[in-house]
């Protein structure tokens, strides 16, 4: 799909606010009336709290870098700062002493302002880092020099912290916050280490060593990442509650999610990463890919600022990790992770509200009157290597040699505010290329380029953003950037101004009437700016216009009720209310030690053995094997093994269990334990169609690398695991829609997608035709297990739905495979079995889609499952052909 003819965002998300609250409203009487709980409550987990908190104690506090944002208490006004003083708890206890002063941590404000106003329908928790504690001179305190009764006391005090810059106008219940302790050490090594020096140059399309000043390790602080996501994980499960939403917020809680799913299986979860996400070429070069990709699709919808990040991360996934993708999303062992995207927006109320005080009209005539005559092009930008302040710098450069009638009438005012990560280098290089500019087109009454490298108070920056004539924000990568939202609000009452905008800003394909540039063409940037700078009154008004109506629209606190809308949404797609329960061991034990005849049922890839890349490596374990004799010792048993493998494959690996019976190739093929002949199902059926699906499989694998095809006697499949796995999917696809509406439609054929494959196969063949045989031919069964991991061993679980709603006695139909091969004239017979006793096992996740009563998670578990049953039987091992190896060999067959 291409990128560039995205949907910003999908029909129905530009409805008004008051839409979407309608429609989360719906979703969640839908929900109680299903059954599913809700608590109304929303945990929003963010990096840090919006919170300064500072403690007046006694002694110093140890020297560090600066607090993270770099904001200090000593930036706020006084009155934007409170005290908190907790209420003691009885009588008899005196008012604990106010230790504690409070004040807004400024930064993430279109995050912020979106979750709290979600306070108006939920209660809202806020979880996150306390940030670095500052004293009462702003200096850094050491974590571990904060007492037990100092945290419990900030804890209170911040529980119902309300900032006395919110909302004028909003009157609903405040967020709770939830601080997250963390040492120092795992704190900076996780913020200052991981997350800047590693996963924030990745996620703006930068290597470590492109960004650091000394040799770069990407895995040297992955410890204390790991440590820190860990804080929050525990944190999150203090406080969780039946029933709440939890959304993680961006790329340093990115582990949270499967973290947090290992303790709450049931949680439902949201990820939302406000970064850019990079295409699966840069994102494969991170040491730790897979624990970050797999702790993110712990959530059960991520979720991105753009449909192009989306696709990247589905792709990352797809070739980095092998995992496959579905119509609801991407499927890890059964957990089927939705992805989509939300873009975010700013506080336009807000900021439309500060854009009118008082103080910045004295400050807008100031900039006018210092200007006059002057076009002003305005640009704010962190001095970030990635906001592209260089190439922009040379573009504005270029804008004076390719139109020298602008030297002279026209300024470029840029500010760069200090970055959270210090660079001497670009700091160096921006001044140099200032210096350079205002010398060679300046003049003793004309400086072409003012750069302020400082933090603008708000008032100054308003009025920068009103006065200009032209705005130029040309990062090289950038998520969400604020100011060219803000830009648009503050012209619509002065200028009207356009705006210059790069197109690798994930905004802007919603800005599309703004003038989008590549950063790194100079030529085109410089002819942007001459067209913002000419263009005509009334196109400045068609675009603001239409500009004002984007920004208005897709507000800070339509984004957030869209993520609740979109989580709520998925709880009803994916049957969240329905996970498939963990297998009862007790309850396995008490019926099989009850039981008078047991039918044991195992599929064995995936089930029995885990998928591996080359299927003749997947070799059973010494556990599978000794759970496999053990049962088969045991007479009350009937053991069976029900395999897609053929029948050679079986016989090497497992015929010398004497006692256990196979059926191969999904049904085609069955040998009785005891026996060693092999009861072909296939021969009384037409399979002339095998030479017509052969010759279609052929001229796929010749157009697909890696691709092959594997005949068995009664059915062909086509494999395609170690081609690349986007066009390998692509082309099975194609195929499958060949075979289904040309062949499929005149033979008595089925066509199945498997695990990297495509099967065709009779339809009177399959594993729950067999399951159903050997049912038949033993109704006494008192207790039945049956395990299988994907779609083909559906059948099986399918064959064991034996009981109607309302029935406890079953009398079973001779199935085909009896009538087939065994006797045409089979007469139906009463099973001894009751519901309880069959024990239906999925392998995988417990969000799994699933026709099984019962899951667990590894095939390792089954084994475990199975030997916990045997444990009291002793066991000597039957020599195994397949084993019979030197030991360096066996080893390196079961990797």
């Amino acid at each position: 799909m291409d990128s560039f003819s995205e949907p910003y965002t999908r029909q129905g998300d530009d409805i008004s606010l008051d839409k979407v609250r309608e429609k989360i409203s719906a979703l969640e009487q839908e929900h109680r009336k299903n059954g599913i709980p809700l608590s109304g409550r929303i945990i929003h987990v963010v990096h840090y709290l919006p919170i300064v908190a500072s403690l007046s104690k006694s002694g110093f506090g140890v020297l560090s870098p600066p607090a993270t944002p770099p904001t200090k208490v000593s930036d706020v006004s006084n009155d934007a700062q409170t005290s908190s003083i907790p209420q003691s708890t009885s009588e008899e206890q005196p008012k604990a002493p106010a230790s504690w002063s409070l004040a807004p941590r400024y930064g993430h404000a279109a995050m912020v302002s979106g979750i709290r106003s979600l306070s108006q329908s939920h209660e809202q928790i806020i979880v996150g880092w306390t940030g670095d504690i500052v004293d009462k001179n702003g200096d850094k305190l050491a974590v571990d020099t904060v007492t037990p009764e100092e945290r419990t006391e900030l804890e209170q005090s911040i529980l119902d912290y309300h900032p006395k810059d919110a909302d004028i106008d909003d009157d609903s219940k405040s967020p709770k916050y939830v601080p997250v302790w963390l040492e120092d050490k795992v704190a900076h090594g996780h913020y200052d280490g991981y997350c800047k020096q590693t996963l924030w140059p990745l996620f703006h399309y930068l290597l470590w060593q492109d960004v650091a000043t000394e040799y770069a390790s990407a895995d040297s602080h992955y410890p204390q990442y790991e440590s820190a996501n860990a804080a929050f994980a525990r944190r999150i499960a203090d406080v969780y509650q039946s029933g709440d939403l939890i959304w993680v917020h961006d790329y340093h809680c990115l582990l949270v999610p499967r973290l947090v799913r290992e303790s709450i299986p049931d949680a439902v979860l949201g990820l939302f990463v406000h970064t850019p996400f990079p295409s699966s070429e840069v994102f494969r070069c991170l040491p730790r890919r897979k624990e970050i990709l797999d702790g993110m699709l712990g959530a059960n919808l991520i979720c991105f600022q753009t449909y192009s990040y989306s696709r990247h991360f589905i792709s990352t996934c797809i070739r980095v990790c092998g995992y496959e993708t579905t119509s609801r999303g991407i499927d890890v062992e059964g957990h089927v992770t939705a992805v989509m995207h939300c873009p975010v927006g700013i506080d336009a109320e807000r900021v439309a509200r500060d854009i009118t005080r008082p103080g910045i009209k004295p400050k807008l005539e100031a900039l006018r009157n210092l200007y006059e005559g002057k076009k002003i092009i305005v640009g704010r930008d962190k001095l970030d290597v990635v906001k592209g302040v260089l190439q922009k710098l040379r573009a504005f450069e270029k804008l004076l040699q390719d139109y020298p009638e602008w030297v002279g009438n026209v300024v470029m005012i840029q500010v760069t505010s200090p970055a959270l990560t210090d660079s001497p280098k670009l700091e160096r290089q921006v001044s140099e290329l200032v210096a350079h500019i205002n010398g060679e087109y300046g003049a003793l009454d004309f400086i072409p380029v003012h750069h302020y490298h400082q933090t603008l108070k708000k008032d100054e920056f308003y009025a920068l953003l009103s006065v200009a004539d032209l705005a130029v924000i040309t990062p090289l990568r950038d998520g969400m950037n604020t100011t060219s939202m803000e830009f648009v609000i503050a012209q619509n009452e002065t200028n009207k101004s356009p705006s210059v905008l790069s197109e690798f800003m994930g905004i802007s394909k919603n800005m599309e009437d703004a003038l989008l540039v590549n950063p790194w063409n100079l030529g085109d940037v410089a002819a942007a700016i001459n067209k913002g700078l000419t263009m005509e009154d009334q196109e400045k008004a068609r675009r603001q216009d239409n500009l004002y109506k984007v920004v208005t629209t897709h507000t800070s606190h339509s984004w957030a009720a869209l993520l609740v809308k979109m989580l709520l949404g998925q709880m009803g797609l994916q049957g969240t209310a329905r996970q498939t329960p963990y297998i009862p061991k007790d309850q396995l034990n008490s019926l099989y030690d009850s039981a008078k005849k047991r039918l044991f049922l195992f599929d064995y890839d995936g089930t029995l053995s885990p998928i591996v890349k080359t299927p003749s490596m997947a070799v059973p374990s010494e556990a599978a094997l000794e759970a496999l004799e053990k049962l088969s010792m045991d007479p009350k048993n009937l053991v069976y093994i029900i395999s897609g493998r053929d029948g050679e494959f079986l016989e090497q690996h497992l015929g010398h269990l004497k006692n256990v019976g196979f059926s191969a190739e999904h049904g085609g093929f069955v040998r009785e334990r005891g026996s060693k002949e092999w009861v072909n199902f296939t021969n009384h059926l037409d399979m002339s169609w095998m030479s017509e699906v052969e010759e279609i499989f052929r001229y796929y694998t010749e157009r697909t690398t890696g691709s092959h095809i594997e005949v068995k006697k009664s059915s062909i499949t086509w494999h395609y695991r170690a081609s690349d796995p986007e066009w390998g999917l692509f082309q099975c696809r194609q195929c499958q829609d060949l075979l289904e509406n040309n062949l499929a439609r005149k033979r008595p054929i089925e066509v199945l997608i498997g695990k990297k494959n495509l099967e065709v196969r009779p339809l009177a063949v399959n594993k729950g035709e067999i399951v159903k045989r050997i049912l038949y031919k033993n109704p006494d069964a008192e207790f039945i297990f049956c395990a299988g991991d994907d779609k083909t061993d559906e059948d099986m679980f399918r064959a064991l739905l034996l009981f109607p709603p309302g029935t406890t006695k079953v009398t079973m139909e001779p199935p085909v495979a009896v009538t087939l091969v065994d006797d045409p004239d089979a007469k139906p017979v009463d099973l001894s079995i009751k519901q309880e006793a069959v024990f239906t096992t999925a392998v995988g996740h417990s969000s799994k889609r699933t026709l099984a009563s019962w899951h667990v998670t590894t095939p390792q578990e089954i084994v475990e499952h199975m030997l916990e049953l045997v444990k009291d039987i002793p066991y000597v091992r039957t020599p195994s052909p397949s084993r019979s190896v030197a030991p360096e060999e066996e080893s390196k067959a079961n990797l």
